[in-house]
C-alpha cells in the first residue's frame, strides 16, 4: 500500500507541467455521489476527436539532482521528498484503472542520481505496465535530458507519447536559469524521435513509436525573451521536429530566486501565445506576419485582428468570393466557419443574415468584409481600432481547464479567431 502523505508529495510536485492539459480541479465527492476529481493526481486531458479523459499525473521522484533556479523540487529547495518504485507505480495505475479513476498515465520525474538512471527506471516502469500488466491505456512519459539515446528509444516503443520540456526560449536563459541543461541536450532527442517516428511511417508498420507524436513546454516570463522570439522557436518546433504541440505556462514566483521576476507574468501572455499558436498551426500564418522578433502580441486584443489593423489594405473582402486562404484571416471567421462559408455559397450568395445563422462574429468580422457588395462596417481605422479593443475588453485570459465557460472552452478546442 503506497503511503498518502507519499502520494501528495508526488501528485503536488506534478502540478507545474501543464504540457497534458491538466484541470486543476479541486472538486470533491459528497455522500451519495458518484466520482471525485480531487483524488490525488487524477487530471483530464482531451483526444483529438474531442473526448475528455483522465490521467494519473505524477512524479517518480521529486528528489533532483538539478538546481535549477524556477522549479520547486531544484536541489537546494527545502520541500519534502519523496521516490516511488516502477512496481508502485504500476499497482497504483492499475488498481486507479480498475476502479475506473483514469483512463492513462502521464510519468515524469525529478533527475535524481542520474539521467541514464531516471530514464531506464521511467522506462522500466512503462515496460512493465505494458508487457506485466497487460495495461494498453494511454502512456506519457517525461524524456530525461542528457539519457542515452538507446533508452530514450526503449522508452518510445511502449509509450503513446513523450516530451522533452524546452522550459526556457534560449540558451543563454538556459545558462543562467538551468545550467545542467543545454539547448542540444533537448532537441537532440526530439530531432531522433522524429527520425524514428517517420522511419516507422515509411516502412508502415503496424505498431509505430509514439503514435500520440510529441510535446514540449515553455514557461513563459521567467526569462527577457520577446513573444516573436518564442514564436520563431514555436515554429521551428512544428515544422522541423514535428511536434503535436507546444504548451505555455505563465510564470509563477512559486520559489524565491534574484535570478528570477519578483511578480507573476499573468494569463494573457499566456493567452495570446495560445491564440498566435493557433494561427500558425491552422490558419497558415508565418510567425513574422504576427510578431517582429523583438515584439510581443497586443494586449489589447487577439494576434489575427492585430494583424488585420495592420493590413486593412487588404480588406473588405467578398464574402461570396473571397478564397479561403483570406477567409481564413478576416477576424471572427474561424477555421470551421471558414470552410462552411465555401460549402454554403456554391448554393447561394451569401448575406449577413447567413453569417450570423453560421455563428460568425460579425461585430469583429464586418468591418473587414462585404456581402453581395453591401459593408455595413466602420471604415475609419482608429474606429476599428476602438470597437476591437471594446470586444475583447470582457476576454477573460485563463488556463486550460476542463471546466471552462463554453465561450473559453471553444476557443481552447477549435482555436476560433
Amino acid at each position: 500500500m503506497i503511503d498518502e502523505k507519499k502520494l501528495e508529495i508526488l501528485t503536488e510536485s506534478a502540478k507545474y507541467d501543464v504540457s497534458c492539459s491538466s484541470s486543476g480541479s479541486r472538486r470533491q465527492n459528497t455522500r451519495g455521489g458518484l466520482g471525485n476529481a480531487s483524488a490525488g493526481g487524477i487530471c483530464h486531458s482531451f483526444t483529438p476527436d474531442g473526448r475528455c479523459i483522465s490521467l494519473l499525473k505524477i512524479l517518480m521522484s521529486n528528489d533532483c539532482v538539478y538546481d535549477c533556479e524556477y522549479c520547486p523540487n531544484r536541489r537546494s529547495a527545502d520541500v519534502p521528498r519523496a521516490s516511488l518504485t516502477p512496481d508502485e507505480i504500476c499497482e497504483l495505475t492499475i488498481n486507479f484503472y480498475k476502479r475506473n479513476y483514469i483512463e492513462g498515465l502521464f510519468l515524469s520525474s525529478a533527475v535524481f542520481s542520474s539521467p541514464d538512471k531516471t530514464m531506464e527506471l521511467l522506462c522500466e516502469t512503462a515496460t512493465k505496465l505494458r508487457k506485466l500488466y497487460g495495461f494498453n491505456g494511454y502512456i506519457h512519459l517525461k524524456g530525461i535530458p542528457h539519457a542515452d539515446p538507446a533508452l530514450m528509444m526503449r522508452a518510445a516503443r511502449v509509450a503513446d507519447r513523450m516530451s522533452y520540456n524546452v522550459e526556457l526560449p534560449s540558451e543563454k536563459s538556459l545558462k543562467l536559469l538551468a545550467p545542467q541543461k543545454t539547448k542540444q541536450s533537448l532537441l537532440l532527442p526530439m530531432r531522433r524521435l522524429k527520425d524514428a517516428i517517420d522511419c516507422d511511417r515509411q516502412l508502415k508498420l503496424r505498431r509505430h513509436i509514439l503514435p500520440a507524436g510529441q510535446t514540449t513546454q515553455m514557461i513563459i516570463g521567467a526569462s527577457p525573451e520577446s513573444d516573436g522570439q518564442i514564436l520563431k522557436l514555436t515554429e521551428s518546433l512544428y515544422r522541423n521536429m514535428g511536434l503535436k504541440r507546444v504548451y505555455y505556462s505563465s510564470y509563477i514566483p512559486v520559489v524565491r530566486s534574484s535570478k528570477l521576476p519578483a511578480l507573476p507574468t499573468g494569463l494573457l501572455r499566456e493567452h495570446r501565445l495560445y491564440q498566435a499558436d493557433w494561427l500558425i498551426r491552422f490558419y497558415g500564418f508565418d510567425v513574422d506576419e504576427i510578431c517582429g522578433e523583438n515584439e510581443n502580441l497586443s494586449p489589447d486584443y487577439d494576434p489575427k485582428c492585430a494583424w488585420a489593423l495592420k493590413n486593412m489594405h487588404l480588406f473588405p473582402v467578398e464574402i461570396n468570393s473571397a478564397p479561403l486562404e483570406m477567409l481564413l484571416r478576416v477576424p471572427g471567421i474561424g477555421a470551421k466557419s471558414a470552410y462552411k462559408i465555401c460549402e454554403a455559397r456554391k448554393f447561394a450568395a451569401l448575406d449577413f443574415d447567413n453569417l450570423a445563422k453560421m455563428r460568425i462574429v460579425l461585430k469583429r468580422a464586418r468591418h473587414f468584409i462585404t456581402c453581395k457588395g453591401k459593408f455595413y462596417g466602420t471604415e475609419s481605422l482608429p474606429a476599428v481600432r476602438a470597437a476591437l479593443i471594446l470586444d475583447g475588453a470582457g476576454e477573460r485570459s485563463e488556463q486550460l481547464s476542463m471546466f471552462s465557460e463554453p465561450s473559453t472552452a471553444l476557443s481552447v478546442l477549435n482555436g476560433q479567431l
